[in-house]
């Protein structure tokens, strides 16, 4: 039985091997899965993302790393297959050198603090290292919206929106002018589900 017989998913795929190369395996695949590179060279990571892969991890690998690729790409094939988040999805954080679960529905907003970001749920603020583009890219984007270069916010906490900032309980957010519409669809998108 072959690769090309089976109804694969999602594969972990080091790209230097004896025989073929990852590349060279991906390319004879018709139906392409889902494919997380693994490779202890950096050299590769922009031919990997021609391959429009979840990630690239490199090794060793870091358990916080490899278990936001896996999350990456369960929440790509939910987006595929149209099954959407539920109230228990969740994504692992780095913060003060712990992993910690943070639950979507308990998101409130994310602020970016130069290196770093601040997450922001309905219990408590974590500081993580990473980027607003990573965040975006990870979030679901149904559920969630950059509203400003420093900030994205879950769209069901939104309770008022002005034409410069938006009201979640007690905070209040700048938004920026030409995000304003973007809000307005967003969240009239969210009443139709």
């Amino acid at each position: 039985m072959g690769l090309s017989t089976l109804d694969i998913d999602l594969i972990f795929l080091d790209i230097e091997m004896p025989i073929l190369s990852g590349f060279d395996l991906l390319d004879d695949l018709i139906e392409k899965p889902q494919v997380i590179f693994i490779t202890g060279k950096t050299k590769y990571a922009f031919r990997a993302f021609d391959y429009d892969a979840v990630d690239y991890l490199r090794k060793p690998i870091a358990k916080d790393r490899f278990l936001n690729a896996v999350h990456k790409a369960i929440t790509n094939y939910k987006l595929k297959n149209e099954e959407g988040f539920d109230n228990e999805d969740f994504i692992f954080v780095k913060s003060n050198l712990k992993k910690r679960k943070v639950f979507l529905n308990d998101l409130r907003y994310i602020e970016a603090l130069g290196d770093y970001v601040k997450l922001v749920t309905e219990h408590e603020s974590l500081v993580v290292l990473s980027t607003m583009k990573a965040f975006e890219a990870l979030l679901p984007s149904d559920r969630f919206l950059r509203i400003h270069k420093s900030y994205i916010v879950n769209l069901s906490k939104v309770q008022r929106y002005g034409s410069k900032t938006i009201e979640l309980d007690k905070d209040k957010l700048p938004l920026s002018r030409n995000r304003k519409t973007e809000l307005v669809e967003a969240l009239a998108a969210t009443q139709n589900i």
